[in-house]
């Protein structure tokens, strides 16, 4: 049985910590595209996460991009540091050298977020396989990730660590296809009762925490849902989805496995959508609810934890 849970007060920040403090998150994605799985390059979406878990508060942020994008997303976000990872000449991820540079970087890193511009193609899936087989540092999942966990046969069976999925209703629904669950006609037409329902499935059957993104987002462990009743339609934008990530991921390095008290990732992932929204929700009171642009979330994530950490 699923109990509603109310999410908790934002944990005090150490006053006297140093960058170590507050932990390390790794971003992996990106994509140089041209090729018929992957024809847009996308940079956007990792350097927007790793923007966001800066805002958030992790004391370091490393992206891991193919190499012909490292250059550039170390001029979007400079503060991160960068791991280029090999290509093949067509920009196609070196599925084995990108395998030895995440396991040689593995040892850092409080949590993952992988998929934001990652693209769909076959050596992505063995990226992303080989990460989630392999360490014991919560993954974020999210994006492209998503799409090529639910494409890949008996993918939850190769699920070793902790992890964190944000899906928007249509990868919900391609995740569930993937796992044999029901998708009944409520969840796509936005009922609810029918989201709670596929949520709370999503995560027992994969044992993980599920963050069903939406007007009303829920999150649930299995035996826990928090549901978000702030956030307006300007979050839907580009790049939104992305910056959320780059939270979950920053409050889970800082708050569960840093902290004497620690939260567990459902808290976690549930205080991560409370502040994106809270973001969504400044904006709009002076904006309006279109044109929101994805880094200006990540921008006011400072002013909302101030707010947040007030009211606790």
């Amino acid at each position: 049985m699923v109990v509603d849970a109310i999410t908790p007060s934002l944990p005090a920040r150490a006053p006297h910590g140093h960058k170590g403090t507050f932990g390390t998150v790794l971003v992996v994605g990106g994509c140089v595209g041209g090729r018929s799985d992957a024809p847009r390059m996308m940079l956007g979406g990792p350097c927007l996460a790793a923007r966001a878990a800066l805002r958030a508060g992790c004391g370091l942020v490393v992206i891991a991009v193919p190499a012909p994008l490292a250059a550039h997303a170390i001029e979007i976000v400079p503060e991160a540091t960068v791991i280029p990872l090999e290509t093949h000449a067509d920009g196609e991820l070196h599925a084995s050298a990108v395998a030895a540079a995440l396991d040689a970087a593995s040892a850092r890193p409080d949590a993952f977020v992988i998929g934001p511009g990652l693209g769909v193609g076959h050596t992505a899936a063995q990226v992303l396989m080989r990460l989630i087989s392999s360490t014991d540092v919560p993954v974020v999942i999210d994006a492209d990730a998503i799409t090529l966990f639910a494409q890949t046969t008996d993918a939850a069976r190769d699920l070793r660590t902790s992890a964190i999925f944000t899906p928007h209703p249509g990868e919900a629904a391609r995740l569930a296809q993937g796992l044999d669950l029901e998708v009944d006609a409520g969840f796509v037409a936005g009922e609810p009762v029918a989201r709670r329902t596929l949520a709370a499935r999503l995560a027992q059957r994969l044992g993980a925490i599920v963050c069903l993104k939406g007007a009303g987002t829920v999150t649930c462990d299995g035996l826990s849902m928090w549901t978000s009743t702030r956030g307006n339609a300007a979050l839907a934008t580009g790049g939104s989805g992305d910056v959320l990530a780059g939270i979950i991921a920053s409050f889970i390095a800082q708050f569960c496995r840093r902290t004497a008290s620690p939260c567990t990732l459902g808290e976690a992932t549930a205080l991560a959508v409370e502040a994106h929204a809270r973001a969504g929700d400044r904006w709009s009171a002076q904006h309006g609810d279109a044109g929101l642009l994805a880094h200006e979330i990540a921008d006011l994530i400072p002013a909302v934890l101030r707010e947040m950490r007030a009211a606790s």
